[in-house]
Parts: structure tokens; C-alpha cells; sequence
């Protein structure tokens, strides 16, 4: 990365230039079917750093790209959600994508309706290239018909409804991506186990290892590193096969740490707070009476 050239994307028209396409028909989005569009590829040196959101659906083509120090090869087809500031290049040798869509759109086309608010709610945006959506062959049947519906949308003339119309397929390919996700998380529940086991083992070990004290109270982020994930990816990961989510399961054990030393120590609040790996005994009070409606000292007094 230290050789790249960075290319910075700011509008649907700077992303037709890059691809050496037409100009787009709006200026603030834009559809490709790539079984019909004639683009060319930016150049292996090149890091495109993009304001803009982009949704593709694409496979048959030997086009990788990387995002980070990942990357992902898009032969067997999947669905990618990338938003804006992430870092992408195509690496050297890509052919060209020839079957798919990809759809791009300034945060501003969606600004003033309700799903630009909810946008934060969908995590996999924050996910890594290497954790794409793989769709079922019926799966890719109905995205392909909603990236279809807009491309009739784009492309027919622009009326008073054209832009609600295409930020209702918009947020139906959300839903739709956070379905099919939540199905991939299932399927896919033997190979998810193994990643649990490794993260509950991971953070045992980091309670038991004195790191708590050391390096104060872990993050999603910190255990997500380990094994080689974005931290919403983990969270999900997690909350689809426990129940709960990457952080819901630091604060459980931590929980029963903070139990353990109330019921077997004299240590005061403040001691178990700072061998905890928290800064303030407030904040481990605060964290305790919402798990348990007790605070720490009314959990000891209850014990006596």
C-alpha cells in the first residue's frame, strides 16, 4: 500500500471517469449491468478511496479485488455492500466483470428519506471484502429483479416519483442483504462454531492471563484482529449462534468476575474495578446494576 497512488471518488460522474463510462443519467447515482456495459478497469496502483456507496451483485469473472489487506475473487458470484471512505484497489491481472450489477449512490440521493438515518443499522457495511454474501441461485434471481427494477427506473425519464421509487429498492436490497446474511450465518453454523470456541477460549484467556490489568478492559476490535474478521462480522457472527453479541460477551464475563470477587474477597468496589481493567469504579458500578438491577454492593450485602 505504500506505493499507491490515491484516487479519491467524490461524485457518481468522478466513478463513470474512473471507469472510462458514459456519463451517468443522475447525478447522484448510478447502475451498471455489467452484461451490457463496456467499462475498463483502474490501474493496479491505484487505491480508490470512494464517498459513495456501492451495492453489487457479481460473479463468472476473474476479477479480484482488495479492500485492506484482504482480498476476494468474485467467480463464484456474491453481493457486496462497500460504503463510503473505504480503500479499494483491483488487483493486477482482473479481467473484466461480465455478468452483474453494480450500483452506486451519493449518501445525498437518499438524505432527506427515512432510510438515510437507518443506513448505521445495517453492519455489513462495515464488513470485510472476504465477508461478501454468497446468494443461492433463487437468492440471485431476486436481487437481480431489484437491481433491475431500478435500472428501469434510471433509465426511464425522471419524474416526481423516479428517485422515492429507487430508494425503496434500495432499502428492499438491504433487507434483503441482512436476510440472506442472517441465512449465510446458518448455513454455514458448523464452520461458525469453531470461530465461537476460539473467541470464548480467546477471551477467557484474556481475563485469566492478567491482561485486564495490563492493558485495561478488551475490545470487539482487539478480539475481531485475532481471528481475522471485522468486528460487526464477529458481533453477528456471534449473536446468530449465542445470542449474543461479541460485546454482550466481554461484559457477561465480566460480570461474573466482578461476582466472583464480591462473593470470595474483601476487596473493595473500587480494587475489583481497577483489577477489572476499568478506569473509574462508577462505570463498572453502572455496567453491574444494568446486568443485574443490584449494584456491586447491595450483590455482597446479599450474600451476607
Amino acid at each position: 500500500m505504500s506505493n499507491q497512488n490515491f484516487r479519491v471518488i467524490k461524485s457518481v460522474e468522478d466513478y463513470h471517469k474512473l471507469l472510462k463510462l458514459n456519463k451517468p443519467q443522475h447525478p447522484l447515482l448510478s447502475i451498471i449491468d455489467f452484461s451490457a456495459a463496456s467499462y475498463i478497469n483502474p490501474a493496479a496502483d491505484i487505491s480508490i478511496v470512494m464517498d459513495l456507496y456501492c451495492i453489487s451483485i457479481k460473479e463468472n469473472s476473474d476479477c479480484i479485488l482488495r479492500y485492506g489487506p484482504k482480498h476476494y475473487d468474485f467467480t463464484e458470484g456474491v453481493m457486496s455492500f462497500i460504503k463510503p471512505g473505504q480503500v479499494l484497489t483491483v488487483e493486477p491481472g482482473s479481467s473484466q466483470v461480465t455478468d452483474g450489477f453494480s450500483l452506486v449512490f451519493h449518501p445525498d440521493f437518499i438524505r432527506s428519506f427515512p432510510l438515510y438515518s437507518k443506513l448505521k443499522n445495517y453492519a455489513f457495511f462495515d464488513y470485510e471484502v472476504n465477508e461478501a454474501l454468497f446468494l443461492s441461485e433463487m437468492e440471485k434471481i431476486h436481487i437481480r429483479g431489484l437491481m433491475a427494477s431500478i435500472m428501469q427506473e434510471y433509465t426511464n425519464s425522471i419524474d416526481l416519483f423516479s428517485q422515492e421509487a429507487i430508494v425503496a429498492f434500495i432499502e428492499l436490497l438491504l433487507v434483503y442483504g441482512n436476510r440472506y446474511y442472517n441465512r449465510q450465518f446458518i448455513t454455514r453454523k458448523s464452520n461458525n462454531e469453531h470461530y465461537v470456541v476460539k473467541f470464548e477460549k480467546m477471551l477467557e484467556s484474556y481475563f485469566s492471563s492478567g491482561k485486564l490489568m495490563e492493558d485495561g478492559l478488551p475490545n470487539v476490535k482487539y478480539f475481531a484482529e485475532q481471528l481475522h474478521m471485522s468486528p460487526n462480522y464477529l458481533s453477528d457472527l456471534l449473536r446468530l449462534s449465542t445470542g449474543k453479541s461479541a460485546q454482550g460477551h466481554i461484559q457477561e464475563l465480566l460480570i461474573e468476575e466482578a461476582k466472583t470477587l464480591l462473593t470470595t474477597s474483601h476487596l473493595s468496589v473500587a480494587e475489583i474495578s481497577y483489577m477489572l481493567g476499568f478506569e473509574q469504579p462508577q462505570s463498572l458500578n453502572r455496567l453491574f446494576k444494568k446486568k443485574t438491577n443490584m449494584s456491586p454492593v447491595q450483590f455482597r450485602q446479599s450474600f451476607n
